[in-house]
């Protein structure tokens, strides 16, 4: 939960230290994050598709055929990369067509390209992480990430505002902080696998091992289905962003604050999602359908257990969180209101990304992607812009329709997972 939480705490950082260089600044990075973030989560469910592979082989007791994925799974990703990097700098072409204020895009267009280029570091660190989390190994990774969040803020305090003679780069700085910090990342994750003793029967032949197209084609068949899920969700609160800003830039930098605070929950959430796929994973190995399903259950409860609490915690804080981030009054004001409405959806999003968790352990991921997809999309996209911008509820309506569509991801997903449990006991 630690390390998955050290992904969105770059964000979060950088929203609150841009935040005090003024709301056009929070708007623009609101923008290319949220255009950013829909590849970049494209590329975390490639990589998390090597998991339920590695968990399962390491089930089997066959060491040798966990390193053999995580040298497809090195070609898979970095291919995906590269990939995203391109698209990005394309689709950076036409965001002038997305209503944002003319401000708010000149800002934003260095700025993006700054953190686009981070993505070869950050798919290189998950590479190396998922193969380690696939043999039950989460400690380092967290202890990687956090170590770069530390690394990000000191960076952001010396490049935004130009401390230490260095020179004041404001929202471009916070780029940098962001690519070096994640440099660093990678750099210490490859280091930590390569060297590490427990990996050393997994990683004995790797290099030499010959090329099998039967493991990319398992890695692919997870991983797309896999990152298109995480697309269709994130991608919905991008979308939502953008609708936020074609009601103000005030509503933008709103929706920033409370959304980087929601994320932080349910990235924590995610972490569970991703023991759920290692424990299920290797209970499906060995062929243990009773353990797998306590398994799963217990992060199913757990996810809703912190998701109450979180939903609780932000309640509470409504009205002193959105202060960390700007001394506007108006963008405090709706934060705090759509806070309140974060707490409906907690407990619906944590569940939800437990479950698609699970299934990814079952790598059942075509199903699911479909269910996604009419979840956010349909449901949830629709009901935002018929809430927010239709009937013109402002970025009140917008939340209440991304709620509704966790809530139906969430009782769908559920009842795909205890169908395809049952059926497979079944048939064993």
């Amino acid at each position: 939960m630690l390390g998955q939480l050290g992904h969105v705490m770059v964000g979060m950082a950088d929203s609150i230290m841009i935040g005090h260089l003024g709301t056009i600044p929070l708007a623009a990075s609101s923008f290319a994050n949220n255009i950013f973030a829909i590849p970049l989560v494209f590329g975390m469910g490639m990589a998390y598709g090597m998991t339920p592979p590695i968990a399962m082989a390491d089930g089997e007791g066959k060491p040798e055929k966990a390193g053999n994925y995580l040298k497809h799974g090195l070609v898979v990703n970095m291919s995906t990369a590269v990939l995203i990097f391109l698209l990005v700098l394309a689709f950076s072409s036409f965001s002038h067509l997305l209503g944002q204020e003319t401000q708010v895009l000149e800002m934003s267009y260095s700025y993006l390209y700054i953190i686009t280029s981070s993505i070869f570091f950050f798919m290189l660190f998950l590479t190396f992480k998922q193969f380690a989390e696939g043999l039950s190994d989460t400690r380092f990774a967290m202890i990687a990430s956090i170590g770069a969040n530390l690394i990000n803020i000191l960076l952001n305090y010396l490049l935004i505002y130009g401390h230490w003679g260095l020179p004041e780069l404001g929202l471009d700085g916070a780029g940098y902080a962001t690519l070096i910090s994640r440099g660093i990342m990678a750099l210490v994750m490859v280091i930590y696998v390569l060297k590490n003793e427990r990996f050393r029967n997994h990683l004995k032949d790797w290099i030499t091992t010959k090329w099998h197209r039967s493991y990319f084609k398992k890695l692919l068949d997870l991983g797309i289905p896999g990152g298109l899920q995480y697309v269709f969700e994130i991608s919905a609160f991008a979308l939502a962003a953008i609708f936020a800003g074609q009601i103000s830039a005030t509503a933008l930098a709103a929706h920033q604050v409370a959304i980087s605070l929601a994320a932080l929950s349910y990235m924590a959430a995610s972490g569970l999602g991703a023991a759920a796929t290692v424990r299920v994973g290797n209970q499906l190995g060995k062929k243990d359908f009773v353990n797998l399903k306590q398994a799963a259950r217990s992060c199913f409860v757990l996810a809703l257990v912190f998701m109450a609490f979180c939903g609780l915690f932000y309640f509470l804080g409504r009205d002193y969180f959105p202060l960390m981030y700007t001394e506007d009054v108006e963008v405090i004001k709706i934060a705090s209101s759509l806070l309140v409405i974060a707490v409906v959806f907690q407990l619906s999003d944590g569940l939800q990304v437990a479950v698609l968790g699970a299934l990814r352990g079952l790598s059942d991921v075509k199903i699911p992607t479909i269910i996604t997809f009419f979840s956010y999309w349909i449901i949830g996209i629709g009901g935002a812009y018929g809430m927010g911008i239709y009937l013109e509820w402002g970025p009140q309506g917008i939340w209440y329709g991304l709620a509704s569509g966790l809530t139906v991801s969430a009782i769908l997903l559920y009842w795909r997972f205890h169908w395809k449990v049952e059926r497979l006991a079944r048939l064993r």
